[in-house]
């Protein structure tokens, strides 16, 4: 019961997260007709997110290590962008309305969406 809570709070934490990110950045889209399908939509947007950040992100990172080593930490954020554009083209893929537009919007998106999710966790503590 305990880890279904903690799925849950996150993949709404990243459902929000990903909302500002479509409502804030250029070229990181959220259609849909309704409210209900939109927020369908995150929810579904934000599921994928967190398995990819999941599965992909460390094995990414681990791989890259020397080269985030060398350029002190800022390859991170590109590795956060580029997996903020696979999540749109999964979505898109798979039939959801969110799209990426490019790596500028993918990097500018994962910022927002970095800076949505450290306060929302600081407010909604993973217990």
């Amino acid at each position: 019961m305990r880890a279904m809570q903690s799925i849950m709070t996150r993949i709404i934490v990243n459902a929000v997260a990903l909302a500002v990110a479509a409502w804030v950045v250029t070229g990181v889209d959220l259609t849909g007709s309704s409210t209900a399908n939109k927020v369908l939509t995150l929810l579904g947007v934000a599921a994928i997110f967190g398995l990819i950040n999941t599965f992909i992100k460390p094995v990414v990172k681990l791989l890259s290590l020397p080269f985030i080593i060398l350029t002190l930490g800022l390859l991170i954020f590109v590795i956060n962008a580029l997996l903020l554009w696979l999540t749109g083209a999964i979505s898109s893929g798979l039939g959801l309305s969110f799209s990426v537009e490019g790596f500028w919007p993918a990097l500018f998106g994962s910022v927002i969406i970095s800076l949505v999710s450290f306060a929302m966790n600081i407010v909604l503590p993973d217990k």
